[in-house]
Order: C-alpha cells, then sequence, then structure tokens
C-alpha cells in the first residue's frame, strides 16, 4: 500500500527519491520502496529521514509505534482511598513517625493534622532531633491562587483563615533544628505527605474540599516512577517558596 503521507511530505518539500536518499544514506530503491509499496525502514533510519523531513516518524511510519505493555496497577501503589475523610489521622501520624531521614507535607493548610493530633509538634520535633529533615511548605493567605481555591470550593475565606491557623500551629517549630518551614502561592494540584520512600498523596478536585477528594499511599519502587514525580512536584514548589521569618 502506498505511503501516502510519505509522498505529500516529500512533494511539499521538493524531495525526490535520490534526495532523500543520499540525505539518509541508504538507495533510492529503497525510498522508492517506502512510498510506492509502503515499506517501513528501519527504525534508525526512519528517524533521519523523518528529521531531515521535519515531519514526526509515527506520521510517516505509524508501524514503529511501540505499543506498551498495559499494567493494570502501578507496582508503588499500597493503597487508595475513596477520600480523605475515609482515613484516620493515625494513617498520616504513623506514616510521618516512621520517617527516619526525610519528611516533607506541601499543603494549604490541612489544620486537620493539629486538630485531631495536638502533639504533631512534638513528633516533629523529636524526627528531627533523630536527624530527620522536615520541610513544611503551607499556603500562602494572601496569594491569589490560595483565594482563588476559596471561591472554586464555595469555602470563600476560609481557605485562607485555614492558612493562617495552620501557620500559627507550625510556628513554634520556627528554629528548631532540622525544620524549615514556609509558604508558597503555587496551585496546589494535590497535597503530599511524604516520609521517606512513602507518601500520601490527597488529590483535589475542582470544587471539592480536599476531605471529600481522593488519597493514594505511595510507596517508592524504582527510580523514575509515581513517587518521584511527586517527591520532585514538592522540591519544584519548594525552591518558589518564602522562609517564615521568626
Amino acid at each position: 500500500m502506498r505511503n501516502e503521507r510519505l509522498r505529500v511530505t516529500m512533494a511539499g518539500g521538493g524531495w525526490t527519491f535520490a534526495t532523500l536518499a543520499d540525505a539518509t544514506g541508504v538507495d533510492p530503491k529503497s525510498v522508492e520502496r517506502w512510498v510506492n509499496l509502503g515499506r517501513t525502514p528501519r527504525r534508525v533510519t526512519a528517524l533521519k529521514a523523518a528529521e531531515t523531513l521535519g515531519e514526526d516518524v509515527h506520521a510517516l511510519w505509524p508501524a514503529l509505534r511501540q505499543a506498551r505493555a498495559a499494567r493494570a496497577v502501578s507496582p508503588e501503589l499500597v493503597a487508595l482511598y475513596d477520600q480523605r475523610a475515609d482515613l484516620p489521622v493515625s494513617v498520616f501520624v504513623d506514616l510521618l513517625a516512621a520517617a527516619r531521614e526525610r519528611i516533607d507535607v506541601l499543603v494549604y493548610a490541612a489544620v486537620f493534622l493539629h486538630e485531631a493530633y495536638p502533639r504533631l509538634n512534638d513528633l516533629l520535633r523529636e524526627r528531627a532531633a533523630e536527624g530527620c529533615t522536615v520541610r513544611i511548605a503551607l499556603g500562602d493567605a494572601d496569594s491569589e491562587n490560595v483565594q482563588l481555591r476559596g471561591q472554586e470550593e464555595k469555602f470563600g475565606h476560609g481557605i485562607e483563615s485555614r492558612c493562617r491557623l495552620a501557620l500559627m500551629h507550625y510556628r513554634p517549630l520556627l528554629g528548631v533544628p532540622g525544620i524549615e518551614l514556609r509558604t508558597h502561592g503555587t496551585t496546589l494540584y494535590n497535597s503530599l505527605y511524604r516520609a521517606d520512600d512513602q507518601a500520601l498523596v490527597n488529590a483535589h478536585v475542582w470544587g471539592v474540599n480536599a476531605y471529600g477528594a481522593p488519597v493514594w499511599h505511595l510507596r517508592r519502587h524504582s527510580a523514575g516512577g509515581m513517587f518521584d514525580t511527586y517527591a520532585e512536584s514538592f522540591n519544584a514548589v519548594w525552591e518558589t517558596a518564602r522562609p517564615v521569618e521568626g
């Protein structure tokens, strides 16, 4: 079957069998077979030809598109909860208490942690005293994105107030060695609670308060997986965040 896409692309760029063959290091008859017989070149040759023509290689030769094996569940997914409200606070506390090297928290407020577990600051101090690096990123109550979230969730100034309340809860940790507190004004797509190679990810759904949105529990399996995606996201937000002054 003739490769019409390749023929049109070559004609549009003024390419002949001979000139494209010369550019890709093949015989002109090979190029003719690509066009008239619909032959698919080797991947390396196809990539070179596509680059020469300024076209996507898969658009010219769809057969080169490698199908990826479907995987029902990521090996990094430990558990999936319909909504955050389904999790007892002990799940979050136990996760943070198990950390030995790193704790990262990225939220707008998440005041439910202090409200349900008043010893949270003590736990974080203990972890830091044992050599754990603790980074807490809270929403900047005055940022446009925090205020917009309040409008989207029909919560008015409630989220701004919660951000300020969260800052009051964490402020006693300022100056504690190993603990750093910052505020950020980013669009928060997910709240993250990381402890070493595990994390609880609270997804955010437009118009839905965080307690009604799903949570997935991840455990790092290999480099470049879902866990690393969220860990890198935290780091990116952390770089934009501002340290809280004492």
